[in-house]
C-alpha cells in the first residue's frame, strides 16, 4: 500500500477563530471605506455649499433657458463654473423651498453664495444677452496721452504701444474731426502738435466691455469731451478763441493750483501776458517740451528750443499740455482781475497764497533766489 500526504486538519476551534478574524477584518475594512466615504461625501457637500472662489470675481454671462427645473439649472450652472456641483444645488434649494426661478441672460460669479444665486434667479434676466464689464478705467485730471496710455495698459489688454500707435494714427485722427467738428477743428489744423487728442482725453472713469475695442475706448473719451465743452462752443467764438486755445492754457492752470478763483486769477495773468507779447513762461511748459515731467529743470532747459517751450515761444503754444478738468476749463473761459495788468504770480510761502503783481520788483519780494524756478510764471 502507498502512502499517501494528507494535510493535517485544523481543529475546530482554530477554524472557528480565523472565520472570526477575517468576518472581523472584512467589516472593519467596510466600515473604513464607509466612513471615508461618508467623510469625502460631507466634505464636498460642505465644499460645494461653499462659494466655488471666493476669490474670483469675474463677472460669466449665463444663460437659464425660459422653463428650466431646478435640476438643469444646477448642471447649468456646474457647466458655467459658477458652482462646484449642480446636484448640491439642487438638494440645497429644494431643502430650503426656493422655486420660482426665472429664465433669461444673468451675470454671475464664480463668489457667490448659493443663497446669492438663488435670490438672483428668481428676480429675472434679461432677454437680450448682457454686455460683460471687464474692467474701468480712470483717467484723471491733468494726465497727459502718455500718462493714460500707460493707466489703460494697467488695467486692461490693450498695450502702450498700440495706444500710442493709434494716437497717431491719420485715419482714426481724420475718422474722429469729421464726426466731432466743434470739439477737434482747431486741434488738427495746428502744427507742431505732439499728439492731436492731447488735452482731448477727457478726464473720467471709463467702462471696457468685452467687445469694446480701443478705438472704442478713446472714441467714449472724446465724446465725453464733447458732451462736456458744448456748451461753451458759442462763448470760445464770441471770445475770438479756438477750442486750442482754451484748452491749452487750461492744461496750463491745471497744474498750477486746484483753487477755483485762483486759477481764474492765473488765467487773466496769461491773457495778458498773451495782450502784451510776453512769452508765458511756464515751467509746465519745458517739461513738456523735453518730454521729462518728473525731473528737474535745469537753467539750460528754459532756453531748449522746442515748439512747446513757452520760456522761447509767445503764445498758446501748439496744442494742451495735459487734459484739464472742466473747472480749469470755466477758469479760463472767465478770468478774473484783467484790468489789473497783473502778468505776475508767485506762491507766497509764508502766507501759503498766491501772490498777483504787475511789476517784477513785487514778484522779486516773494522769489527768493533759491526758489527763482519754482514753476510760477516769472
Amino acid at each position: 500500500m502507498k502512502n499517501e500526504d494528507v494535510s493535517p486538519e485544523l481543529p475546530p476551534e482554530n477554524n472557528k477563530k480565523q472565520a472570526k478574524r477575517i468576518i472581523v477584518g472584512v467589516i472593519t475594512l467596510l466600515c473604513v471605506l464607509l466612513l471615508t466615504i461618508l467623510f469625502m461625501t460631507y466634505n464636498y457637500i460642505k465644499a460645494s455649499l461653499d462659494p466655488l472662489d471666493k476669490n474670483n470675481n469675474k463677472i460669466e454671462q449665463v444663460y437659464i433657458p425660459i422653463g428650466s427645473n431646478t435640476k438643469q439649472i444646477g448642471t447649468i450652472l456646474e457647466k458655467n463654473k459658477i458652482i462646484k456641483s449642480g446636484t448640491v444645488y439642487t438638494y440645497y434649494v429644494k431643502q430650503k423651498n426656493v422655486s420660482q426661478f426665472k429664465g433669461g441672460y444673468y451675470q454671475l460669479k464664480a463668489s457667490m453664495s448659493l443663497d446669492k444665486i438663488a435670490w438672483t434667479l428668481q428676480q429675472g434676466g434679461s432677454s437680450e444677452p448682457i454686455q460683460n464689464t471687464l474692467t474701468k478705467v480712470l483717467v484723471s485730471e491733468g494726465t497727459t496721452v502718455n500718462e493714460i496710455g500707460k493707466a489703460i495698459a494697467k488695467k486692461t489688454n490693450f498695450s502702450y504701444d498700440d495706444f500710442i500707435k493709434l494716437m497717431k494714427n491719420k485715419t482714426f485722427l481724420t475718422y474722429l474731426d469729421k464726426k466731432y467738428p466743434d470739439l477737434l477743428n482747431s486741434s488738427m489744423a495746428s502744427k507742431n502738435v505732439r499728439y492731436h487728442l492731447e488735452g482731448y482725453l477727457f478726464p473720467a472713469t471709463y467702462t471696457v466691455y468685452k467687445k469694446t475695442t480701443l478705438k472704442d475706448l478713446v472714441e467714449q473719451m472724446i465724446v465725453k469731451a464733447n458732451d462736456e465743452l458744448s456748451p461753451y462752443y458759442e462763448t470760445i467764438s464770441k471770445q475770438k478763441l479756438t477750442v486750442q486755445n482754451v484748452i491749452a492754457l487750461s492744461s496750463l492752470v491745471e497744474k498750477e493750483t486746484a483753487n477755483h478763483a485762483d486759477r481764474q486769477k492765473i488765467a487773466g495773468v496769461y491773457f495778458n501776458r498773451i495782450d502784451a507779447e510776453i512769452p508765458l513762461q511756464s515751467n509746465i511748459s519745458v517739461s513738456y517740451a523735453l518730454n521729462t515731467p518728473q525731473r528737474e529743470l535745469t537753467s539750460a532747459d528754459y532756453y531748449t528750443d522746442k515748439p512747446y517751450n513757452l520760456y522761447v515761444y509767445k503764445g498758446f503754444g501748439p496744442g494742451p499740455f495735459n487734459n484739464a478738468s472742466l473747472d480749469s476749463i470755466q477758469a479760463v473761459l472767465k478770468p478774473l482781475d484783467r484790468k489789473k495788468d497783473n502778468i505776475y504770480f508767485i506762491f507766497n510761502s509764508n502766507s501759503k497764497k498766491i501772490e498777483y503783481s504787475k511789476t517784477y520788483e513785487y514778484y522779486q519780494a516773494f522769489s527768493p533766489t533759491t526758489q527763482t524756478d519754482n514753476g510760477y510764471v516769472q
